[in-house]
């Protein structure tokens, strides 16, 4: 048997480097639905304040209403909506995986895809819809 050379500290890394490694379309999607869950569940805490100013009253509310209008809470508000849509859309795309259908590459590939897209034409058509209704809603 020939022998392999033993790695020295001047040789080369065997695996990719951070530059040159692509980050696969079924393991980003991965990553972010994992993530749009925990942005869900501390989104909640948002809805949670929505309902306690409610029940407070209107100076509660006012306060909660003006941090919802503001930029920073516009942002929020959005990536809410986007972290909704996506984890729904990839939820059923992982509801298929489950059933058996999707394994495929290519197929895993284009509903990854699909899911990314679905889910900001969805929070950009609920942010659409609000200002379209003159900010009655936002």
């Amino acid at each position: 048997m020939a022998e392999q050379a033993r790695p020295t500290a001047t040789s080369r890394p065997i695996s990719p480097h951070m530059q040159i490694y692509r980050w696969p379309v079924t393991m980003a999607t991965s990553i972010v639905h994992r993530a749009t869950g925990l942005a869900l569940a501390a989104g909640t805490l948002l809805v949670a304040w929505w309902l306690i100013a409610i029940a407070t009253g209107p100076h509660a509310y006012n306060l909660f209403s003006m941090v919802a209008r503001s930029l920073g809470g516009q942002i929020v508000l959005f990536g809410f909506v986007w972290s909704l849509a996506f984890h729904l859309f990839n939820g059923l795309r992982h509801l298929g995986w489950d059933s058996g259908f999707g394994f495929e590459v290519r197929t895993a590939n284009r509903t990854g895809v699909g899911a990314v897209a679905l889910s900001l034409l969805a929070a950009i058509a609920v942010f659409a819809y609000a200002y379209l209704e003159k900010g009655v809603y936002i």
